[in-house]
């Protein structure tokens, strides 16, 4: 039984050094403090829970695929679609949170544009009811901030390469 829990708690993370996840986590409270402040600027719900997620890669895991510009917007956009799709499709909270959450994981995996933050996307829009073009403001904006904000932030040393380009 012990030789077979390990595998559960093993970490795979490797260490890292303190000042590296220091700066990840101002980097991460910096862009949840632009993005409140554009939803106060806009009156845009802009903190959604997603976001938090998102900087979690953006910050913490940058050279993972799953936190390129093209996977953390296009993610998000795509979930969004078809969050209100399915919300406006599929009666009752439940049904429409699953079939929005379960279409997003099929495309974004198809497109190759993963962000597993934005499979909660399609459960913000049936849960907080907001119409389509709300939605797509609130995804497009903070998916696009969340994004610029982490660009600047891997130029300050300790430097990482974000994004990852291709040679």
């Amino acid at each position: 039984m012990r030789h077979h829990l390990k595998h559960y708690i093993r970490r795979h993370e490797p260490q890292g050094e303190f000042h590296h996840h220091l700066k990840s986590g101002i980097g991460a409270v910096t862009a949840m403090i632009a993005v409140g402040l554009l939803a106060v600027y806009t009156g845009l719900p802009l903190l959604i829970a997603p976001f938090g997620a998102s900087a979690v890669l953006l910050f913490g895991q940058p050279k993972s695929p799953l936190s390129q510009p093209a996977n953390v917007v296009g993610g998000c956009l795509l979930a969004a679609l078809l969050g209100s799709i399915a919300a406006h499709f599929f009666p009752g909270l439940w049904l429409a949170g699953a079939v929005g959450v379960g279409l997003s994981i099929g495309l974004m995996l198809f497109l190759r544009i993963t962000h597993p933050p934005a499979g909660a996307v399609p459960i913000v829009a049936v849960a907080s009811h907001f119409d389509a073009p709300v939605l797509f403001e609130v995804a497009v904006l903070g998916s696009v901030l969340l994004v610029a904000i982490a660009v600047l932030h891997h130029l300050i040393p300790p430097r990482q390469q974000y994004p990852l380009r291709i040679d």
